[in-house]
């Protein structure tokens, strides 16, 4: 990228990183057979098996559709599969498969390469104060967030 950023507002900028991230790890993940959202489904499932497909959802914030839709997928590629619950045959548990915990290492050095590309001029204290300047925006968005919701409901 050639292009000069001095005038770029803070704004576009952070939306520019934030595209650009998405990106490259959508770059990354497909080399591994995974799609969008699918890395939270292996997260979720490696912290507890056996969730409903409507708890997953929940977690994911996303309708039961779209996680329908995913899992189909995830289990075409074999890295879950579902059981119907020996006790309510109306619900469907999720499971990870062999291939789906051993892709979770996958995952996990690919987020470690991207931390390591994207902050590779900085140095120590450069990362921990940009972190540091991070963790407030974040809270300052999600504040104007909540704010928002809350001001909606009145």
């Amino acid at each position: 990228m050639d292009r000069d950023h001095e005038n770029d507002t803070l704004d576009f900028l952070i939306a520019q990183v934030c595209h650009t991230h998405y990106s490259r790890m959508i770059q990354l993940l497909e080399g591994l057979g995974l799609y969008r959202g699918q890395p939270i489904v292996i997260d979720i499932l490696w912290e507890k098996e056996g969730i409903t497909q409507v708890e997953l959802a929940r977690k994911m914030k996303n309708s039961s559709a779209t996680v329908t839709k995913m899992l189909q997928r995830m289990e075409k590629a074999g890295f879950v599969q579902r059981k119907l619950d020996p006790k309510d045959q109306r619900i469907s548990r999720v499971y990870l498969t062999d291939a789906g915990r051993d892709i979770k290492k996958e995952i996990e050095l690919i987020h470690a390469r991207m931390e390591n590309e994207a902050f590779q001029n900085f140095t120590e204290e450069e990362r921990q104060i940009f972190r540091s300047y991070l963790i407030r925006l974040l809270v300052n968005m999600q504040n104007a967030l909540d704010h928002h919701d809350h001001d909606c409901r009145n």
